[in-house]
C-alpha cells in the first residue's frame, strides 16, 4: 500500500482507489478522480416508485432504447424495488431478468413483487460490493439506472459484469447528466459522459453511443467485445 501526503492533508492510495477528504454526502473514496457516493438505502423506495417518475425520466423511452428481444437475458444491477425489472419482464417473456441487489430489504421487496405478479422469468440475486454473482457468459444486456456512481468497488464490479456478459453483450449505463446544472440531483449523484467513458474503457469495455433522448439522464452504451 502506497501512502502519499499533500497540502490538503493525508491521502491514502491502494491499487485502484484513493482515500481522502471529500464532500459531505460522499464516501471519501475516489476512483479516477471521481468521489464515490453513498448508497441509497431502503428508505428511498418511495422515491424510486414515485408516480411522476415516468414524466420526469421517460422510463418507457429508456426501455425502448434497450431494444429488448423476447429471448433476451437481461440483468438489472442495483435493481432496488424492481421499478424497471417488472417493466422489462413481459418484454423478454422467453428470456429472463436477473434482479440483482445488495440490500436485504430491497431483495425482500423484489421477491414479494415477483410473487404477487407471478413473474416466472424474474430471478432475484443477492450481489456483493464486488460481484454481481451471475453465471459467466449468461447475459445479453445489463441495465444500471442511477446506481453505478454508488459502487464501492467499481473496478471489481465492472470485471464481474464483463464476465457475466456474453461476447457482444452490452451495458446500458443510465446516470444523471453532470453537464446539465438544471438536472435537480445532487452533484455527487451525477456523472459526466467523459468520466463514464474513461472508467469503462479503462476496464475493457468499448464505448458505442450515448442515446441522448432522456430528459435528465445519459443513456450510455458499452460493449463487451
Amino acid at each position: 500500500m502506497l501512502l502519499t501526503f499533500g497540502c490538503a492533508g493525508q491521502e491514502r492510495k491502494t491499487e485502484n482507489y484513493t482515500f481522502k477528504e471529500g464532500s459531505y454526502s460522499g464516501t471519501g473514496k475516489w476512483y479516477m478522480g471521481r468521489e464515490i457516493a453513498h448508497v441509497m438505502g431502503a428508505g428511498g423506495m418511495p422515491w424510486l416508485d414515485r408516480p411522476e417518475r415516468e414524466s420526469e425520466e421517460r422510463v418507457s423511452l429508456l426501455l425502448k432504447n434497450l431494444d429488448l428481444q423476447k429471448t433476451d437475458v437481461v440483468a438489472d444491477i442495483g435493481a432496488g424495488s424492481g421499478y424497471h425489472v417488472f417493466r422489462m419482464a413481459p418484454k423478454v417473456r422467453d428470456g429472463k431478468v436477473f434482479a440483482v441487489d445488495l440490500q436485504v430489504e430491497m431483495l425482500e421487496e423484489l421477491r414479494e413483487r415477483k410473487r404477487k405478479g407471478n413473474f416466472t422469468n424474474v430471478e432475484v440475486i443477492q450481489g456483493t460490493e464486488e460481484s454481481v454473482n451471475l453465471p459467466p457468459g449468461s447475459v445479453d444486456k445489463i441495465l444500471m439506472v442511477d446506481v453505478y456512481h454508488e459502487f464501492s468497488y467499481p473496478v471489481e464490479m465492472l470485471a464481474s459484469m464483463y464476465a457475466a456478459l456474453k461476447p457482444g453483450g452490452k451495458i446500458y449505463l443510465i446516470e444523471y447528466r453532470k453537464e446539465d446544472p438544471k438536472v435537480p440531483i445532487k452533484e455527487l449523484h451525477k456523472m459526466s459522459e467523459a468520466q463514464a467513458i474513461a472508467e469503462y474503457e479503462a476496464n475493457g469495455f468499448t464505448y458505442e453511443t450515448n442515446i441522448s433522448n432522456l430528459p435528465w439522464q445519459h443513456c450510455l452504451v458499452f460493449v463487451r467485445e
